[in-house]
């Protein structure tokens, strides 16, 4: 299909030269990238590999949802919400509900939150896709800028200034699987040195087509407010506040083994009943931007982020036994509460000698954290963390940059750390750099992780007679406080080509990432301190229950590319490919004898071995055209080939295509204008990226589509 295609595509390029005459700049020169040192550099002078994704390549990429946007990007896995919220990952290593080794941040604010296990929660980030201006992706470790838990890389989302949004936007998607979103944007001038950007969106979806014992949906409701003012000719101050809220469906319909076989048998699963799952996030962020002279400023940000959860529901089991009735009722709210997190930042940049820049800054941090479930009998816990970083540019010739940058943080729970990191930037001429680098980095875990205490209690049989506190009780988990930092270990030797002539780049990232304590959590034997009533009346017996703990060393190695081209004014193609290999040994505290139990059976072993080693697919491919048709139409495609893999250990995806489409027509009616697009997505046809092992559960991605309308007033 592809084939017959691009002939037909190309032949138009002569057609509408002019459309494209703002996508050339970005394709003819190289853009600036702050994202990987904190200082505007070249990609060529940069120390990391860096996607850039615009604008127009969102729209084209034919994204409605911000995560399917990072498919494009060599090494970055993804698959739609569903009942399991989406994740994004690079290099694999992806068993947790919530992506805790890519750092996400939207306007330099972390995505990462406390109640979502440390983690990020892409059905609340606060951010519609219409109002992000450009997204810089670093493919490598980025401790050094952003702290501990940019582990593996980083997401840096920008959004479009207030000054350059003007009037009334409104739009609207309608389409198959119940889409149906709604759009408002407006923006203007606030006084004489001020403007604004105003966002309202609802989306809307019925999900996957249930497939036999669960349930899909996804409604979410969002508000984002930007200002911006300029007090003087060197202050500038930003505002912004957002609030986001999404429901999704938890749980289960029951069923029963017959003859061999699970079959529904009506209503829902008392274990693990259907329910939504509410959630919500919150913030502000002032940032306050002072100009101390040609190539040096001084910033302050402080930001406030608030997090609320609840999918509370009744569990009917029979896992404990109060006075001889094992038919017991539990009240269960796993993700609910509330997690805050204040941040305040301060940055400086400023070239102290001739031929070098430096930016170097300070943080702190406190988080909060209060959890019936994970936290169970404990109030609100408090987590603190400080931070100084540095980064020095050094150019002392035109064939030469040198980066060296290094962060030392405090982590009131998980401990200090030091993350160094240098690269050595060969330019072998205008078009041609080589970079050799190496760093090292550190994840810290989640407050759960450190101090969670999750107790199974139940409150009152199934026939309503009520079971007094702490007679009968299991414990579920158990946190760690001394739990290690998981640390990687990175060299790479980077190539990045900028061919002018021919209106083309390559970048290629060959590395070794070393984990040599990759983090899991497992179930283990409790001290005799700890025990548990599982039969009352009766005693206090030892124990076992979950906990994080490091398992495995992990070594990733890999090739990846990508690779831009105009070849005419009106085509801009894109072609991205990574080959990655993981393999790991299990470290000698974790095996059998050592209390974990967990990997006393040589199945699970196998199992968990499988999920780290297949937790990236040993390759995948991203391709992406955008055309110019003749009479103004905008075309489309994007093409993705995944490798099987795994996201769980109890789960795999086989190899997968999928194609995206988009053809939209911006129009101009008497001065009234707008756009009509309609957009395709796995136009192939349905197939699995989640769970997907050939179960009668499977979630099956299939053909969706729908039409949007926007009409700017």
């Amino acid at each position: 299909m592809l084939a017959s295609l691009l002939p037909v595509l190309l032949c138009a390029s002569s057609i509408d030269a002019f459309a494209f005459a703002e996508e050339n700049l970005f394709f003819a020169e190289l853009p600036i990238v702050a994202s990987v040192s904190r200082l505007p550099q070249r990609l060529a002078d940069a120390s990391a590999s860096v996607t850039v994704i615009d604008r127009e390549m969102i729209k084209a990429i034919g994204a409605r949802d911000l995560n399917d946007v990072f498919r494009i990007v060599p090494g970055f896995l993804t698959y739609p919400n569903n009942t399991d919220a989406a994740r994004v990952t690079y290099h694999g290593l992806t068993n947790e509900d919530f992506s805790p080794r890519v750092q996400v941040l939207i306007d330099g604010r972390s995505q990462y939150s406390p109640l979502f296990q440390n983690g990020v929660n892409w059905a609340t980030l606060p951010v519609a896709l219409e109002d992000v201006e450009r997204i810089e992706v670093v493919r490598g470790t980025n401790a050094v800028s952003y702290g501990s838990n940019a582990f593996l890389g980083v997401i840096n989302i920008i959004t479009v200034d207030p000054a350059l949004v003007r009037g009334v936007s409104v739009s609207t998607n309608q389409g198959n699987q119940g889409v149906s979103d709604t759009t408002l944007r407006a923006g203007g001038r606030l006084g004489e040195s001020g403007d604004f950007r105003f966002t309202y969106q609802e989306k809307n979806d019925t999900g996957f087509t249930d497939q036999f014992d669960w349930q899909d949906s996804f409604n979410s409701r969002l508000v984002n407010l930007n200002a911006g003012f300029w007090l003087s000719n060197s202050d500038q101050l930003q505002l912004s506040f957002g609030h986001i809220e999404a429901t999704t469906i938890q749980g289960r319909l029951n069923k029963e083994e017959v003859n061999g076989v699970d079959v529904l048998t009506g209503g829902d699963d008392p274990g693990n009943p259907l329910r939504d799952f509410d959630q919500s996030n919150t913030y502000i962020q002032a940032l306050w931007r002072r100009a101390l002279g040609e190539g040096s400023d001084f910033q302050l940000r402080y930001s406030y982020a608030e997090d609320h959860g609840s999918e509370a529901h009744i569990e009917r089991t029979d896992d404990l036994t109060w006075n001889g009735d094992d038919d017991l009722l539990y009240k269960v709210d796993a993700y609910g509460d509330v997690g805050t997190r204040h941040e305040l930042e301060a940055q400086h940049t400023f070239s102290p000698f001739d031929a070098t820049r430096l930016v170097w800054g300070a943080g702190y941090r406190l988080d909060s954290l209060k959890s019936d479930d994970f936290l169970y009998g404990r109030d609100t816990v408090y987590r603190r963390v400080a931070r100084l970083f540095g980064n020095l540019e050094w150019k002392p010739a035109e064939w030469f940059t040198g980066n060296l940058g290094a962060a030392s943080e405090y982590d009131s729970l998980g401990g200090r750390n030091f993350s160094p990191r240098l690269s050595l930037n060969f330019h072998l001429n205008p078009e041609n750099t080589v970079r050799l680098g190496a760093s090292r980095a550190y994840r810290t875990g989640s407050t759960v992780d450190y101090v969670g205490n999750r107790v199974l209690t139940p409150y009152s049989t199934a026939s309503g007679t009520p079971i007094p506190a702490g007679q009968v009780y299991k414990q579920e988990f158990l946190g760690d406080p001394d739990m290690e930092q998981e640390e990687i270990n990175t060299i790479e030797i980077g190539y990045l080509g900028d061919w002018k002539s021919l209106r083309s780049s390559l970048d290629i990232r060959v590395f070794r990432e070393r984990i040599p304590n990759r983090m899991l959590t497992v179930n283990r034997l409790l001290p005799s301190s700890v025990c548990d009533v599982q039969d009352y009346p009766g005693t206090c017996d030892p124990t076992r229950a979950d906990y994080t703990t490091a398992i495995q060393r992990v070594k990733i190695e890999g090739v990846e590319f990508q690779w831009r081209w105009q070849p005419f004014d009106s085509t801009r193609l894109m072609l991205g490919q990574a080959w990655t290999e993981i393999s790991s040994t299990y470290l000698g505290s974790v095996m059998p004898g050592s209390g974990v139990t967990t990997l006393v059976r040589t199945s699970n072993q196998e199992k968990i071995d499988l999920l780290t080693r297949r937790s990236s697919p040993s390759s995948s491919t991203s391709f992406l055209l955008m055309q110019k048709l003749p009479g103004g139409l905008d075309f489309s495609l994007a093409g993705y080939w995944v490798g099987e893999m795994k996201w769980t250990r109890n789960s795999s995806v086989d190899f997968y295509r999928r194609f995206d489409a988009r053809l939209g027509y911006p129009f101009n009616i008497g001065g009234q204008r707008g756009e009509i697009a309609y957009t395709a997505q796995s136009i192939n046809g349905a197939h699995g990226e989640f769970k997907a092992s050939g179960e009668p559960s499977d979630r099956v991605v299939e053909l969706r589509h729908w039409v949007t309308l926007r009409v700017d007033l």
